[in-house]
């Protein structure tokens, strides 16, 4: 501990107990020892985050390399021979070719439901004639 030995130890609490005195040198013991503990507590904390942050580091990893595959397995015929070999460096890649991918399905959609809007319109005037011709009236 530190290259002290036994008698440096001895020297330094005789010296601590005349200083101090014995009646404060156990209080001032016991807030040491209270304050190294906190001190353990905090340093521990801090290695189990850094091995939280390397673990989040290596599942980002793991996960960019999967959706790399993935997109190589599908082969999809709509993306450029040049986006189809796409190996992703980090995380935030794979999430800004997502959101590409999801807005173009989604103006897919929505040229669609304005396509299926259009035909309800030019069928409520057929049901208006149908509706003048059941009287005879037509």
């Amino acid at each position: 501990m530190f290259g002290i030995g036994m008698p440096e130890l001895i020297v330094i609490m005789v010296i601590a107990l005349i200083v101090i005195g014995p009646s404060k040198l156990p209080d001032l013991a016991r807030a040491l020892g209270k304050g190294i503990a906190e001190f353990k507590k905090a340093t521990q904390e801090i290695k189990e985050s850094l091995e939280i942050d390397e673990e989040f580091k290596e599942v980002k990893e793991d996960l960019v390399d999967s959706v790399s595959g993935i997109k190589e397995a599908l082969d999809t015929p709509d993306l450029d021979s040049e986006e189809s070999s796409i190996k992703y460096k980090n995380y935030d890649q794979v999430l800004e070719d997502y959101e590409k991918i999801k807005g173009t399905e989604e103006e897919a959609e929505s040229h669609q439901g304005i396509e299926s809007e259009k035909e309800p319109e030019l069928a409520q005037p057929e049901d208006k004639e149908q509706e003048k011709t059941p009287d005879g009236r037509g």
